[in-house]
């Protein structure tokens, strides 16, 4: 017998080693994958989020709304809630001011009142016109609005939603 020649006991073994291999990638690879696919999606970011129908808001009257988003970070899910103001400034469908109800000061979430005309603060009692505008109190700035949205073919107000 030369050195060249494989022996039964050597052959067993690597015609085991391979078979071996090629049962753990077949088994292993879609393992692996299934394990770290969580971890290579992101979540939506930006959507169209429905708000409510046009023809609900009244003229000069501030249309409460709100909507919850979740964001998957890997095997993270985690939801926020989000609200607002659509004020149509006319009967024009496209005349529309929306509001984010979240104060520009420390987060806090404003609520429209019919006797001051404004948007109140609970918080560090800040006032904002129904603009937006700051009329009183330590807010820095307006407060934040959705400058993009669309009315939908059967009048529902959307806006485009941006993750900061």
């Amino acid at each position: 017998m030369s050195e060249q020649e494989l022996s039964r006991r050597d052959f067993i073994k690597v015609t085991t080693g391979i078979v071996g291999g090629i049962i753990g990638a077949v088994v292993g690879l879609p393992a692996v994958y299934y394990l770290i696919d969580p971890a290579l999606k992101s979540g939506g970011k930006e959507a169209w989020i429905p708000v409510g129908k046009l023809e609900d808001m009244e003229v000069g009257k501030p249309y409460p709304f709100s909507f919850t988003r979740v964001q998957v970070n890997g095997w993270e899910r985690t939801a926020t809630s989000h609200a607002g103001y659509a004020l149509r400034r006319s009967e024009a469908p496209n005349d529309l001011l929306i509001l984010n109800s979240r104060c520009t000061h420390l987060a806090c979430t404003v609520n429209w009142s019919e006797t001051a005309q404004a948007y109140l603060c609970p918080c560090h009692d800040a006032k904002f016109s129904s603009s937006g505008d700051v009329l009183d109190g330590p807010p820095p700035r307006p407060l934040d609005r959705y400058d993009e949205f669309r009315l939908t073919d059967d009048g529902v107000l959307e806006i485009y939603y941006r993750e900061a």
